[in-house]
């Protein structure tokens, strides 16, 4: 017990560069979705609902909800709204925003100035994900009759949502990671100064 609890203590380098790829294969493989129809679709309502991001649609809220494709359906009339609001095009800049933040964060693991960025960015944009949770009706399971609908019943996008909780917490461990090691460096160089003095 005691070796684990060891080995455990002295493997913070470790986890800390674990949480950074992480990280990047979650920004990576889910901004890399964003360049394909289902998913630029499939954001449209947490978007066109934040205050945020809804000025990079051509439509208004809730107009969307007459134009929505199931995931992997094929529907031409929608697809010609969507290009119409600007759907594709957004999901397209927010998928490669999102890549370059995973990337920059990923990056922390050689270079602290640069991991600080990309942990810095992860909050950001885990903070406007989290706001859906106030801005965005579909969030929450829609009263159809049964007993349990609203607040806090969060629906299939809601608990997806929520999720983004942990990528906040990830976010500032590794910017905090990268502040440190900043810190340490610089208070390195000072005492490495007055010793050739």
């Amino acid at each position: 017990m005691t070796n684990m609890l060891s080995y455990l203590a002295n493997s913070q380098k470790l986890f800390f560069n674990f949480i950074r790829i992480a990280v990047f294969i979650v920004m990576a493989w889910i901004g890399g979705l964003k360049a394909f129809q289902y998913e630029a679709e499939g954001i449209v309502p947490f978007v066109a609902n934040s205050p945020f991001m809804s000025f990079f649609y051509h439509k208004e809220a809730p107009e969307y909800n007459n134009y929505k494709n199931k995931e992997g359906e094929v529907v031409p009339r929608n697809i010609e709204w969507h290009q119409a609001n600007g759907t594709y095009l957004f999901s397209y800049l927010l998928g490669a925003a999102i890549v370059v933040i995973g990337a920059l964060t990923l990056a922390g693991v050689f270079s602290p100035q640069i991991g600080l960025l990309g942990g810095l960015l992860t909050v950001g944009m885990s903070l406007i994900t989290l706001s859906f949770l106030i801005t965005t009706p579909e969030v929450y399971v829609p009263n159809l009759g049964g007993p349990e609908y609203g607040f806090p019943f969060l629906s299939g996008a809601g608990r997806l949502v929520i999720k983004d909780i942990i990528m906040l917490a990830a976010g500032l461990v590794v910017a905090s990671d990268c502040a440190k090691r900043i810190l340490d460096k610089e208070v390195r160089t000072i005492k490495s100064k007055q010793i050739d003095r």
